[in-house]
């Protein structure tokens, strides 16, 4: 019998350990580690803070379901990871031994990069429920009393699409409330260009973004460094392609999210070997440790380097597509192993990605996701909110049923249902 740990259940996790229940033998063990108990879906957050959805919406209670699968399930956060030693040590002071463990912890939050940045500080984010809600309460008085808006993405971000998703879902909340008049928007943004999206743009991103930019009145600053945030004040640098200050503005706000840079958790960062210098997980093509041999990662978590220099520095997205892919080929290759083969499962590490903007949006397919790519495409419509809600829906169903079907693959081919994601689900 081998027994095999999934530390975090989040987005990637959940399916990670219910993957592994297919690829496993019936007599290996699966446990679940994580610091939350219950899932939130987070790619419905931005919904959150503008009040289109409540918290019981988007959230899966894990426990009952990875019981019926035969999973483990233990709700206690990491102290620390001892890859040496195949154990972890949780926060409440037990360890759990493993053979082979998949870290698919997520991020952890560098509000503390920035000063004043964050929920803690004087700007709102929508990466995890508990700051949605807090952003929502915050928009609920801000639109009783309006003023200047400012979202983005900070230095060394490494996820545009939610700072875009959010732009546009203000906007469109705002001109419901029939107040948009009289609020400024700007976007602040570390890309180089407007729909760079930390991937050098993926089709048309970068006209499709701007020309919506232009047409909803909503100015953007790229290339752009926040220096500090004080109440109602953030400091904004823009830098020059050599690396200088070009100049510094003070954008007034009475409304702010800043996705902020992500970085391994504590439990995974500073092993040798094992972690980059921001904590992220180093792995091999088939997300093996090159080092720690039973050592798995997917997910946020992965450390992938960035796409080339650019005068601020920007991280690469993983997206669900991508983290679906990285998934599916470590389940196989752990099933490999405690059948005494080698791995040779590798993720396709396509990008399928929608980014609703409250009434419209944007998609785009990505194959691979990293360039040079054999398929390049996005397109925009009214089309792009239908499938977000739909890619909601069926995603919490999923869960809370525990399968371990495709959903993205299944997405990309029921709801765009063109040509070239024939390609990217094939590839």
């Amino acid at each position: 019998m081998a027994h095999v740990v999934v530390l975090g259940a989040g987005l990637g996790g959940a399916i990670m350990a219910y993957e592994l229940r297919d690829a496993l033998r019936p007599e290996d063990k699966i446990t679940v580690i994580t610091k939350d108990p219950k899932y939130h879906f987070v790619p419905s957050n931005p919904w959150i803070a503008v009040g289109w959805r409540q918290q019981d919406d988007i959230t899966v209670d894990l426990a009952p379901t990875m019981a019926k699968k035969g999973i483990d399930f233990i709700p206690v956060a990491a102290e620390r990871l001892h890859p040496g030693e195949n154990r972890v040590e949780l926060v409440d002071g037990r360890s759990v031994g493993y053979d082979y463990i998949v870290i698919a912890t997520g991020p952890e939050l560098a509000f503390d990069e920035i000063e004043g940045l964050g929920p803690d500080g004087h700007t709102h984010s929508i990466c995890h429920i508990d700051h949605a809600l807090k952003a929502h309460e915050a928009f609920e008085r801000f639109v009783k009393d309006p003023g200047p808006v400012v979202i983005g993405a900070a230095q060394g971000a490494s996820c545009f699409g939610p700072a875009y998703e959010f732009t546009f879902i203000i906007e469109t909340a705002l001109r419901r409330a029939k107040i948009r008049d009289r609020v400024p928007m700007t976007y602040v943004t570390s890309e180089p260009y407007v729909g760079h999206l930390g991937l050098d743009g993926v089709g048309d991103t970068r006209g499709l973004l701007e020309s919506e930019m232009r047409e909803k009145h909503i100015k953007w600053m790229t290339s752009s460094r926040v220096k500090k945030v004080e109440d109602g004040r953030m400091v904004v640098e823009e830098i020059a392609d050599d690396g200088s200050v070009k100049a510094e503005k003070e954008l007034p706000f009475k409304y702010s999210m800043i996705l902020p840079a992500f970085r391994g958790i504590k439990a995974v960062s500073g092993i040798e070997g094992l972690s980059n210098p921001r904590g992220f997980t180093i792995v091999d093509r088939h997300q093996r440790n090159p080092k720690y041999q039973n050592v798995f990662a997917i997910g946020v978590c992965v450390a992938i380097p960035p796409m080339g220099p650019t005068p601020v520095p920007v991280g690469v997205p993983k997206t669900g597509f991508m983290i679906e892919s990285m998934v599916t080929a470590t389940a196989r290759n752990i099933g490999a192993l405690v059948r005494g083969n080698e791995p040779d499962s590798i993720g396709t590490w396509n990008a399928v990605c929608l980014a609703d903007f409250g009434d419209g949006g944007i998609a785009f397919v990505a194959q691979p996701q990293i360039p040079p790519r054999n398929v390049n495409w996005s397109a925009s419509g009214k089309w792009v909110h239908l499938a977000k809600v739909g890619f909601e829906k069926y995603f919490i169903h999923k869960l809370r049923k525990g399968t371990s079907e495709p959903f993205y693959e299944k997405l990309a081919m029921q709801t765009l249902g063109i040509d070239k994601l024939k390609e990217v689900t094939r590839g």
